[in-house]
């Protein structure tokens, strides 16, 4: 596995605000679209193309376009706050789900519900989800997705903790994951240090004390 940190003066600058426990849910949504913005378009750059004759309003030119099958995972719900994003660069990428709950007390994760494209093995995956933290969510789907077919996997965050990138390296070392930051380590409860607090929960309005 090979983790990508996507370094940009921009990511920079929607991540403080993304960390500020000030920041409003309404406003923390648009700033997650933002950042996936800039992870999603480091994550597809090796997509492959084929090339197309096209024709301009003054002659017919060879030009590329996506020449294999995309598909998106968020997990939800967290996941969901990057999926318009992906959309927005990805139009024609299709659209799977992942139901995945962590237990809070052991931080494993449990599978409620699973909603795929089918014949995923000529696909790209990518698999969204906002934090890796502990890994076992990110693990798990990941397993889930080869379960079901997929080859080709990819997992975009937006903050990974150190313990989440050892674990999926160890389950997954094939699978490359994409973040917007490298943070420092887990607390005692499995959050991510410094963080951005439970990406859900400020996504949607549900507050709970991460600590």
């Amino acid at each position: 596995m090979k983790l990508h940190v996507v370094s940009h003066p921009l990511v920079d600058d929607v991540l403080a605000a993304l960390r500020d426990e000030r920041t409003p849910s309404t406003e923390f949504r648009r700033l997650a679209h933002r950042v996936s913005l800039l992870v999603v378009a480091e994550a597809t750059r090796d997509l492959p193309t084929a090339e197309v004759l096209v024709r301009t309003p003054l002659e017919r030119t060879p030009v590329r376009r996506l020449a294999r099958r995309v598909v998106a995972v968020p997990v939800l719900r967290a996941g969901l706050g990057m999926l318009d994003a992906f959309l927005e660069l990805v139009p024609s990428a299709q659209v799977g789900y992942f139901g995945l709950e962590r237990n809070e007390q052991t931080a494993v994760a449990r599978c409620y519900y699973e909603k795929v494209p089918k014949d995923l093995k000529d696909a790209v995956v990518y698999l969204l989800d906002p934090m890796l933290a502990t890994g076992g969510s990110a693990v798990a789907a990941v397993q889930q997705l080869k379960d079901v077919g997929a080859v080709r996997i990819r997992l975009i965050c937006i903050v990974a903790a150190p313990e989440g990138v050892q674990d999926m390296l160890t389950a997954h070392p094939e699978v490359p994951v994409f973040a917007a930051a490298l943070d420092r380590e887990l607390n005692q409860h499995g959050y991510i240090l410094p963080g951005l607090g439970d990406a859900g929960d400020r996504l949607y309005g549900t507050p709970r004390d991460p600590t």
